[in-house]
């Protein structure tokens, strides 16, 4: 019986050394899976590449360990890109999907233009965007993006503007594309500009008018 059992703990731990030493085969010989192919979608062929050659320094591995996050904290680097999301496509491949900052308007900073971007940034302008408002002042760009989103939240339009003025009082002028100057205070931006418009849809306004909104309840004007 004693011999009995012990050839069957014999044939037992030949069956698992046997199994033990198939699998470690099977392991050192799995091939894991690199990243060989990196798609970029949302950009132009140049941005595409620029975008490449940042993932390509952080020298990736393979698929299935790559630091998701580590590659948008790298990529939201640059000034022109708003928003990212990564998926990987199996086996090798890494895609990309990027949406652009929109240019809401052109500022000088140092003696250089730069585009304002609805992501809060400052990008050097390279290119030609003639529809875009420019804005004078020592600009904050909070300021400037709380400032637009009053514009958006009123019956105003933002592309009736050719010329934006910021003062150090954090209050703005607004210069149109009719000539009109329109003169804000601090406060109210949406309640003045909606005021503006309904009193310009009834003719109240000539063009070419300086409108003041400064002084409480009242509504300055004066010929440019």
């Amino acid at each position: 019986m004693h011999q009995l059992i012990s050839r069957k703990i014999s044939i037992y731990l030949f069956l698992f050394f046997l199994l033990v030493s198939i699998n470690n085969n099977s392991i050192i010989n799995l091939k894991i899976p690199k990243i060989t192919t990196i798609e970029i979608t949302g950009l132009n062929f140049n941005e595409s590449n620029e975008i490449k050659r940042i993932i390509e320094k952080l020298n990736l591995k393979n698929i299935f360990f790559i630091n998701q996050t580590k590659i948008q904290q790298d990529i939201i680097k640059v000034n022109t890109i708003e928003e990212l999301s990564i998926f990987k496509k199996y086996p090798s491949t890494l895609k990309v999907d990027i949406k652009k900052t929109e240019f809401l308007a052109i500022t000088k900073k140092d003696g250089l233009d730069y585009y304002i971007g609805s992501n809060g940034k400052l990008i050097k302008k390279n290119e030609f965007f003639s529809k875009l408002p420019y804005v004078f002042g020592n600009l904050n760009v909070e300021e400037f993006l709380k400032f637009k989103k009053y514009i958006d939240m009123s019956n105003f339009k933002f592309n009736e503007i050719i010329n934006l003025y910021f003062y150090k009082s954090e209050r703005w002028d607004i210069e149109t594309s009719k000539g009109y100057i329109i003169k804000l205070p601090k406060n109210d931006v949406k309640k003045n500009l909606d005021l503006f418009v309904r009193l310009s849809n009834d003719g109240k306004f000539k063009d070419n008018l300086i409108v003041d909104f400064r002084q409480k309840s009242q509504i300055i004007l004066n010929a440019r």
